[in-house]
């Protein structure tokens, strides 16, 4: 701890921001998962998937959140089996 009351900043884990931002990236149109994976250099990633290319939604989503790689997967409609 620093004097004077600065506290070091650190990034929440990984499942706490998928959980945080889950219900919002779902509620968008065609979003059919939000996982986690990993993503540029082994780094764990948040894995929001697409039922298909949408470029209007997918200009909606952050390519990070709270410090974590957001990645965007196409994975066509998801049907229960």
């Amino acid at each position: 701890m620093k004097d004077g009351g600065d506290y070091p900043m650190t990034t929440p884990s990984i499942q706490d921001v998928k959980k945080k931002h889950e219900v919002k990236l779902m509620s968008l149109p065609g979003v059919v998962s939000v996982g986690i994976g990993l993503g540029p250099g082994g780094r764990p990633a948040v894995i929001v998937g697409l039922d298909k290319s949408r470029p209007e939604v997918q200009a909606q989503i952050p390519s990070q959140l709270e410090g974590h790689p957001l990645i965007i997967q196409i994975l066509g409609p998801i049907k229960a089996q």
